[in-house]
């Protein structure tokens, strides 16, 4: 069955939210330019309620990008912080970053995020062998300030009849009224889901998660 990842959670209500209507994974931004961020206290809090619920906590966090945490922040922050168990990378991680932090924590997955607009950029996936999974998101826009989290799906032609040695994760403009679409044109095992369920930037809408949940559930 499709897992769903429910990220850009706030707060306690729209945790438990997401976790009674059935999400696999939650994630919590530490990007300061995403309407959806919260700090280091935030997230481990919320980590440590979804874990006590036995479901997954993923972190997000991004760096090159100005007034964003470093990466020492975050391997720091994860280090302590027992509850989260993947760290998805969305910025503008070099394959060296991605083999320090492998080899600082050990036993925690790193999930590289990758920008999707032409099938070349599927390439990408063989500069972060150090990677345990992939997310396709759509390209930002130009000039962004920040590398994802847009609500924008890509052509997901892009991804009929890819294969990968390693798990990855469809994110981007996913919605209840296309997430099954989505999944069946690409095969996608696992949905990652923030703005498609919300009521205005990162306020989470109770209907729009359940109702989300389900349709990828069904999906298969």
């Amino acid at each position: 069955m499709t897992l769903v990842k429910i990220c850009g959670l706030k707060n306690e209500s729209d945790l438990a939210t997401a976790l009674e209507a059935g999400a696999d994974r939650v994630g919590f931004v530490l990007v300061p330019t995403s309407p959806r961020a919260v700090d280091f206290k935030t997230a481990a809090r919320l980590a440590d309620l979804a874990v006590e619920h036995g479901r997954e906590a993923w972190v997000v966090g991004a760096w090159s990008l100005s007034g964003g945490p470093t990466i020492r922040d975050l391997d720091t922050f994860v280090a302590g912080t027992p509850a989260i168990s993947a760290v998805q990378l969305h910025g503008r991680e070099t394959p060296a970053d991605l083999a320090d932090f492998r080899a600082s924590l050990p036993g925690r997955k790193i999930v590289k995020a990758i920008g999707v607009s032409t099938l070349a950029d599927l390439d990408q996936l063989l500069a972060f062998p150090q990677a345990d999974a992939y997310l396709f998101d759509a390209r930002p826009p130009a000039g962004a300030a920040r590398e994802g989290g847009f609500g924008k799906a890509f052509d997901w032609t892009i991804l009929k009849g890819f294969h990968s040695a390693k798990p990855w994760v469809l994110s981007g403009g996913l919605r209840t009224e296309n997430v099954a679409e989505a999944i069946q044109m690409t095969g996608a095992r696992e949905v990652d889901v923030s703005s498609g369920v919300e009521s205005s930037p990162g306020v989470k809408d109770p209907a729009k998660v359940r109702a989300f949940i389900a349709a990828a559930k069904r999906a298969d």
